[in-house]
C-alpha cells in the first residue's frame, strides 16, 4: 500500500512516517521545503504545497494531509483520483473554540476550517474515497507546535515561566496519537470527523503547570492573576481570543475515535523531550 503524507515534516509526520514504515508501507511524503535528509528508508520526498504547485504522483492506496485542510480538499477534488485511495486529514478544535470569537480573524479561522471539512467531505462522496478527519485539541510532543514548546523556549532562555490563572479545562493530545489515529483511520475510514483529544483534561493553570516542571532547567514561576490578564486583554488587542480563552472548557470527547479507532490517547505527561527540536 503506497500512503502519500502532506506535511509530512511537520509534529504529526516526525511520528507518522516512522509507523508507517514498521508497517512496511512505501511513502510518498510532500513536503513544502526540500527535505535534508533525501530518499531514504522507504520514504520517497517530493517539494510541492497544496492546492496548486503539487507534482505529479504516483497511484496511491491512501492520501495523509495535515497541511491547509480547505486547500487539500480542492487539491483533491481537481485531482480527483482514480483509484478511490483512503483519505485521512487533520482539521482542529479551533472550529468550534474559535467560531464565536471576538477577533474576526479567529472567526475567519474557524469558517475556513469547517468549510474545509465539508468540502472534503463532498470530494471524497464523489470520488467513493472512505474518509476520516481528525479535529485535535492542543498538540504538543515533537517540539514544533505554535503553542506550549514558544513557551517553554521563552522559560528556558529567560528562566522565567509566566503561570496564567485560569479556570478552563484543557486536553493535550501528544502529536504521536494523532499519528496512531491516522494510521487506524487508513484500515477503518470513519466517514465523518472525529474528535480527538489527549487522555486527561486539567485546568489550564495546571497544565502551564507541568510544562514548567518539565522543563531540563530550572525556572521562577511568575503568577499572572486574573485582573492582570483582564487588563492586558483589554490593552492588547491580539491577545483579547488567547486570555478570553483561559477560562473556557477545550476538551474533546474521544468516545467515537476509541469505539472507531481503537485509540485511546495517552494522559498530559510531558518531559523534557517535548520540547527539544
Amino acid at each position: 500500500m503506497t500512503v502519500v503524507v502532506f506535511g509530512a515534516s511537520g509534529q504529526i509526520g516526525h511520528f507518522l512516517l516512522p509507523r508507517l514504515r514498521a508497517r512496511g508501507e512505501p511513502v510518498i511524503a510532500v513536503s513544502r521545503r526540500p527535505h535534508a535528509g533525501g530518499d531514504r528508508d522507504g520514504v520517497q520526498w517530493f517539494e510541492g504545497s497544496l492546492p496548486d504547485l503539487v507534482p505529479g504522483l504516483p497511484p496511491a492506496a491512501a492520501i495523509i494531509s495535515f497541511g491547509p485542510l480547505l486547500p487539500f480538499a480542492r487539491w483533491l477534488a481537481a485531482a480527483a483520483p482514480p483509484n478511490a485511495p483512503r483519505i485521512v486529514a487533520t482539521s482542529s478544535m479551533s472550529a468550534q473554540s474559535k467560531a464565536a470569537s471576538q477577533v474576526p480573524a479567529e472567526r475567519e479561522i474557524a469558517r475556513q476550517l469547517k468549510q474545509g471539512e465539508t468540502e472534503l467531505a463532498a470530494a471524497c462522496a464523489t470520488l467513493g474515497c472512505g474518509w476520516t478527519v481528525l479535529r485535535p485539541t492542543l498538540i504538543y510532543g515533537a517540539a514544533r507546535d505554535k503553542s506550549l514548546t514558544p513557551l517553554a523556549h521563552r522559560a528556558m532562555r529567560a528562566r522565567l515561566f509566566p503561570l496564567p490563572a485560569g479556570r478552563g479545562l484543557r486536553q493535550p493530545v501528544h502529536a504521536d496519537d494523532i499519528a496512531l489515529a491516522a494510521v487506524a483511520a487508513i484500515d477503518h475510514p470513519a466517514d465523518r470527523v472525529l474528535m480527538l483529544g489527549g487522555g486527561e483534561r486539567l485546568r489550564s493553570a495546571e497544565m502551564f503547570a507541568r510544562v514548567r516542571r518539565s522543563l531540563p532547567v530550572a525556572t521562577l514561576p511568575v503568577p499572572l492573576p486574573a485582573w492582570l490578564l483582564r487588563m492586558v486583554r483589554h490593552a492588547v488587542p491580539r491577545l483579547r481570543g488567547p486570555l478570553t480563552r483561559l477560562e473556557a472548557d477545550l476538551v474533546a470527547d474521544n468516545g467515537e475515535v476509541e469505539r472507531l479507532l481503537g485509540v485511546h490517547p495517552r494522559p498530559f505527561r510531558p518531559d523534557a523531550g517535548c520540547w527539544r527540536s
